[in-house]
């Protein structure tokens, strides 16, 4: 019986149980005293007819035989036939019952009078806090359609209706996520543009100022050829701080599916730090790639080069000349790591915890061109495929970036 297993139908019929056990009870025991209420009446009246006989000088003997006796004869029936006592005259049952009945038909009347009150006012009280639960779970949910989640519906019990309550609490939670994913995504939709409009703003001035400057003087080739050079370097730069958004902002939603494989790691390593290598021989720094040529990690080749070629490039940025930057990767039989260190001006202690942050740019960096994306896209790309980015750092000593991802089984 399924809706026993709610403990407040539990409870309801217990009461009922009970209520229907002392009844029983109390008509039983009203019963005993009815029997001996009429036995009481019938030895009344035997011990009358004997006083009678007795007045009347019939022998004792004689009226204990006759009252023993269990023979009938016709002048007895003759005799009580004239006297009224027949079958159809049931004056003396009627007597028996006039002088037992007040006593026995009224307190059954109260007992089940009172039976019945107990059960009915019980009922009411049941259906009344059963109708209160309702209401109550009317107004939560009424709340979650408003995309309200403080309260909640009653849970930890069994019954069907509790698990009622559990699948709308489920619902509801699911609500919860999906209202939150919206308004994260409308944050995050918020503030992409706002940070694209910002961060556009200006190269886009420079190269309207740029393209003025060039109609203003289109005969001085050298002009021309000087600011159409800054005009495409604006333009790279609006290009790469496009592509920068578009990453984080497909990272950020999760529409990245990171395509695993087992690669090189010094083939991963070299091809992200190609593009910089002219960089860094025009800027008098030297990158030197240290490690296990045979060494392999598993992960998405193009976007984990993109994380370590990012780490290089911030390297580079915050390295004077004559630096070095040193990437080098080694495994234990737990994790895998993959270090970029630098020997640049570091970075300080208070600044560690915000550098990861998007459009964060330390008080370092203010001299330097960047939108500070690198880092977060790096740190998005790394934890997307499970691992972890941190970073070690001292000021003028220079900076460590370390990935580390769990080696595989």
């Amino acid at each position: 019986m399924k809706f026993l297993h709610e403990r407040q139908t539990r409870i309801f019929c217990l009461f009922l149980s009970g209520s229907l056990g002392l009844q029983i009870v109390l008509l039983g025991a009203l019963s005993i005293f009815q029997v001996r209420s009429i036995q009481r009446f019938l030895a009344g009246r035997e011990l009358a007819a004997v006083s009678y006989l007795l007045e009347q000088e019939i022998p004792p003997a004689a009226v204990a035989a006759a009252w023993n006796s269990t023979d009938v004869t016709e002048e007895a029936a003759k005799l009580l036939r004239m006297t009224g006592h027949t079958g159809q005259a049931r004056g003396y049952f009627l007597l028996l019952s006039e002088q037992t009945s007040a006593a026995f038909f009224l307190p059954v009347l109260a007992v089940a009078a009172g039976t019945a009150a107990v059960i009915l006012i019980g009922a009411a009280l049941f259906f009344r806090r059963r109708e209160r639960v309702y209401e109550e779970a009317e107004q939560v949910i009424a709340q979650y359609a408003e995309q309200r989640f403080e309260t909640h519906l009653p849970a930890g019990q069994t019954g069907s209706l509790c698990r009622l309550f559990g699948s709308v609490e489920q619902l509801a939670q699911s609500l919860q996520a999906k209202s939150e994913t919206e308004r994260r995504a409308k944050i995050f939709l918020r503030d992409l543009i706002s940070n694209i409009s910002h961060q556009l703003k200006t190269p886009l001035a420079a190269l309207s100022m740029y393209t003025e400057i060039m109609q203003e003087e289109p005969g001085n080739e050298e002009t021309v050829r000087n600011f159409t050079r800054k005009s495409m370097q604006a333009v790279e730069r609006m290009e790469r701080l496009i592509q920068s958004l578009l990453k984080m902002a497909r990272l950020d939603t999760g529409n990245i599916v990171f395509e695993k494989k087992r690669c090189p790691v010094s083939e991963l390593v070299k091809q992200a730090a190609g593009d910089l290598l002219e960089r860094a021989k025009r800027e008098g720094k030297d990158i030197r790639i240290e490690g296990r040529m045979e060494e392999t990690l598993f992960c998405d080749p193009e976007w984990t080069k993109e994380a370590v070629g990012n780490l290089v490039k911030n390297a580079l940025d915050h390295t004077g000349e004559g630096g070095v930057i040193r990437i080098c990767w080694e495994r234990t039989p737990a994790v895998f790591r993959l270090t970029v260190q630098d020997n640049g001006c570091g970075i300080a202690e208070e600044e560690l915890h915000h550098i990861f942050k998007q459009f964060y740019r330390s008080s370092a960096s203010a001299d330097r061109k960047g939108a500070g994306l690198g880092l977060s896209l790096a740190r998005s790309i790394v934890e997307g495929q499970g691992g972890n980015l941190s970073v070690e750092s001292s000021p003028g000593e220079g900076s460590a970036f370390r990935m580390t991802f769990l080696t595989e089984l």
